[in-house]
């Protein structure tokens, strides 16, 4: 899977559910929440001051990318 800022969260948790702690470092609590599950990883880390690009970079290493 290759992670863009426009990827679904609910997306990434689906195709591997250990990405979760990615988002619970961000401060990203409510993983269960449909809205957060239906926000764009660039919307989230929006909402949380996050730098996009870095958790862009960890997760498309965790997946191999």
């Amino acid at each position: 899977m290759v992670v863009t800022k426009d990827t679904i969260i609910g997306d990434i948790l689906d195709r591997d559910p250990s990405t979760a702690p990615f988002f619970l470092e961000i401060g990203m609590h409510c993983l269960g929440c449909p809205a957060s599950r239906g926000e764009s990883l660039a919307d989230a880390c929006a909402v949380h001051g996050v730098d996009c690009e870095l958790l862009l970079e960890k997760l498309n290493e965790h997946f191999g990318n």
